[in-house]
């Protein structure tokens, strides 16, 4: 049909063919009416028709809203199936995009259902755009450590994971001077197409802590000072404290066994894909062969 193909996608051509089926109804009635000699009555149902127009627009304002932003969404496509988003606050798996709301699988599988005038007018980040992404992580060590050893010893580590792109390069610095610790910041990117992104940050996190362990720098915790009845309890240092904590040389660390980065959580993708099936077809105005925005 003419439509169809003037249509960028299916629920543009049905509304195509709406209003092309509402101007030929009214046309057809103008047109009896004025072989009927009634143009008086013409310009009453002309405005009567305006009257009781204005009056739906008010009282279906959010849907009319809804219905556009749909349209225009499906027309301008910001994401793809499957993209992860974050949209006024919700983040989530792009489902589908309906005309009424697009819906999102949240990372714990809740169905999270946005009206499209929210999607359109709000905030959207798109995090899988871009395969490449961005990780950063904070850890901590004594105030007396080496600083620029630290720093090294852990950007060592992050750079010999796998996972980790070579460019951009791992970043490092200071980021703060605490009470009883120095925090250091740590980032680093990954693809990914090829790794689950958490997981990498994870198992980043985990191999530049036990780097900087298996280096001798101690990763000390808050430590407080409680008075009893006038008298001063003896407090360990946080040097103490660290060490109390960490195994002796001569016994192993029960290490926990390492996370694969490359092993995505397959349950969301799966909700998602149901989703889009549904019992009834699954409407779905995101059309892949668009351009994305």
């Amino acid at each position: 049909m003419l439509t169809t193909r003037l249509a960028p996608n299916a629920f543009i051509a049905d509304v195509y063919r709406a209003v092309a089926r509402i101007l030929f109804i009214l046309t057809g009635l103008v047109l009896a009416l004025d072989i009927l000699n009634a143009t008086a009555l013409i310009g009453a149902v002309l405005g009567a028709a305006g009257v009781v127009g204005l009056a739906l627009g008010f009282a279906v304002r959010d849907t009319v809203e809804n219905f556009i932003a749909s349209i225009l969404l499906s027309l301008r496509q910001p994401f793809r199936p499957n993209d992860f988003v974050d949209i006024q606050g919700d983040q989530g798996t792009v489902a589908r995009l309906t005309s009424r709301a697009t819906i999102l699988i949240s990372p714990e599988g809740n169905h999270i259902r946005i009206p499209n005038a929210t999607v359109f007018k709000g905030r959207i980040v798109n995090f899988t755009r871009d395969p490449r992404r961005r990780f950063g992580f904070n850890l901590g060590v004594d105030a007396d450590a080496d600083l620029a050893a630290a720093l090294a010893t852990a950007v060592s580590a992050l750079e010999a994971q796998p996972f980790v792109l070579k460019e951009p390069e791992v970043g490092a610095w200071i980021s703060e001077v605490g009470d009883s610790n120095v925090v250091l910041t740590f980032t680093g990117w990954v693809d990914q197409t090829k790794v689950d992104f958490a997981k990498a940050r994870g198992e980043a996190i985990r191999a530049a802590k036990l780097a900087l362990e298996a280096a001798g720098f101690g990763l000390p915790e808050p430590i407080y000072r409680v008075r009893l009845d006038g008298a001063q309890a003896a407090v360990p240092s946080s040097n103490e404290s660290a060490d109390a904590k960490r195994p002796a040389k001569n016994e192993p660390a029960d290490l926990p066994e390492a996370a694969d980065p490359a092993r995505s959580e397959p349950a969301v993708a799966e909700a998602a894909e149901r989703e889009r099936k549904g019992l009834d077809g699954g409407e779905n105005l995101l059309d892949d062969q668009q351009q994305v925005e």
